[in-house]
């Protein structure tokens, strides 16, 4: 998971995560947390449009499950605590789904970057925006105004 999308869940800025994080880098190893290189966050901007002049300067860091446990014990809230336990449980069933059928541990490991932009269009329909422009259904009869 991605800092950002990991502050976001603790209810912390993505800077003092990564803070934290540098704080106690003892605690994460290279298979716990490591920073996306410049072709990957090259390509996470051209996903996610944001512009080269706006949004991050630098390479956003990915935790894995390991990673994201040892953050609740970093930042030290209840808060830390319940998402690190809900993010490890989501990692240990999606492993479980994956062992006992090997073909869709096949077809998601071919199709994980399609899958990541899928979550990505999933997760923009949930954020509230504007309403639509109302359009009226059916046809419209031509007035001699027109």
């Amino acid at each position: 998971m991605l800092d950002a999308d990991l502050a976001e869940l603790y209810r912390v800025e993505t800077g003092a995560l990564v803070r934290a994080m540098k704080r106690n880098q003892d605690r994460f190893p290279g298979d716990f947390v490591f920073q996306l290189s410049t072709e990957e966050f090259d390509d996470l901007r051209s996903q996610t449009g944001i512009s080269s002049w706006g949004g991050r300067r630098y390479a956003p860091y990915a935790f894995t499950e390991h990673g994201v446990a040892m953050l609740s014990a970093v930042l030290r809230s209840q808060q830390a605590v319940e998402v690190s336990l809900a993010v490890v449980r989501t990692f240990v069933r999606l492993r479980q789904v994956l062992a006992t059928n090997e073909e869709l541990a096949r077809k998601v490991a071919q199709h994980d970057h399609e899958i990541a932009i899928l979550f990505d269009h999933i997760q923009h329909l949930l954020e509230p925006g504007e309403s639509p422009t109302k359009h009226p259904i059916g046809f419209r009869v031509k007035t001699e105004d027109e």
